[in-house]
């Protein structure tokens, strides 16, 4: 590898923000992919060959590793299976499952409450404390979210109604933050040992439905937009987005990272524009300051924070 190109990954690898907003990028088109490919691929489908490509295209690059910290793993085995379970094969299973019978303003409403589960689960498991400018912070940011969902009009909360997928979606997002906050019980290995590991859990965990939903009769299309939308959620949400966010977490904390990916509504409405050809309008840009006010309220630090892993 050019001497040039591995100095630019490591800066880049430096930069919690930078590889956070490739995280939130990669997740937002994720969402599109999976209500768009609703009709196209099964849910569990989508997850299991997801995460089985993912999984192919990183071996060769973390073999290595997983032989040098194969023993950390085996030492932190209960650890790696919960995380593998919750972060790789629940979580996506069941948002791909929610995509299929609710739309993407609720689900994207819906997610809007991780930075909020964090904390509490942060605080209920581990004791940690939030500052009074976290507090606010976290307002900002989902009051900004909401103002992007539900295109400046609180309103439209009345209307909606909870339905199978909006609770399906609410547990993907217990589960999510749930592996957010437990990533600090994560081995001290190498990041593609750990990525793999999980993975490979998470594919194992999956295959079971997967055969239950082939017998069920539940099948792939074969269209080219299928494989597409595979080879794209196989690469980009998974190996590359899981990297940059487990990173973002070992340097942040749980905390502050669930929070900056309130982005993730923006770089949403950013993608509609490129590529539904919707147009911004006043309150995305309301939403924009409102979520970028947040994070810098809430990235400041105002009081001793609990050790990180």
């Amino acid at each position: 590898m050019p001497a040039i190109l591995v100095r630019t990954l490591g800066w880049i690898w430096e930069r919690p923000y930078l590889l956070l907003t490739f995280t939130a990028l990669f997740w937002a088109g994720n969402s599109i992919v999976g209500r768009g490919a609703r009709d196209l691929i099964p849910p569990v489908a989508l997850a299991f060959w997801r995460w089985s490509l993912a999984l192919l295209l990183m071996l060769p690059f973390a073999w290595p590793h997983l032989r040098r910290d194969m023993a950390r793993l085996k030492e932190a085995l209960k650890s790696v299976l919960v995380l593998g379970m919750l972060g790789i094969g629940a979580f996506n299973t069941l948002l791909y499952t929610g995509l299929q019978t609710t739309t993407a303003v609720n689900g994207l409403l819906l997610q809007s409450m991780q930075p909020g589960l964090i904390l509490l689960l942060g605080a209920i498991l581990f004791g940690d404390r939030t500052g009074l400018l976290q507090l606010i912070g976290i307002v900002l940011s989902i009051i900004g979210a909401l103002m992007i969902i539900l295109q400046g009009d609180p309103a439209a909360l009345i209307g909606m109604k909870p339905n199978e997928g909006d609770l399906v979606i609410s547990a993907a997002v217990i589960i999510w933050s749930l592996y957010t906050v437990l990533l600090r019980k994560r081995p001290k290995v190498h990041p593609m040992s750990f990525l793999a590991a999980t993975v490979g859990i998470g594919v194992a965990a999956l295959f079971p439905l997967y055969i239950a939903e082939i017998a069920s009769g539940r099948l792939i299309l074969n269209h080219a937009e299928s494989w597409l939308a595979i080879a794209y959620v196989g690469l980009f949400p998974s190996l590359i987005a899981y990297l940059c966010f487990n990173r973002g977490v070992e340097l942040l904390g749980p905390a502050t990272t669930g929070l900056y990916l309130n982005i993730m509504p923006v770089i949403g409405a950013l993608l509609a524009v490129i590529f539904l050809n919707e147009a911004i309008r006043w309150f995305h840009f309301l939403g924009i300051l409102l979520i970028g006010a947040g994070i810098i309220c809430a990235v400041r630090p105002t009081q001793p924070q609990s050790p990180r892993p």
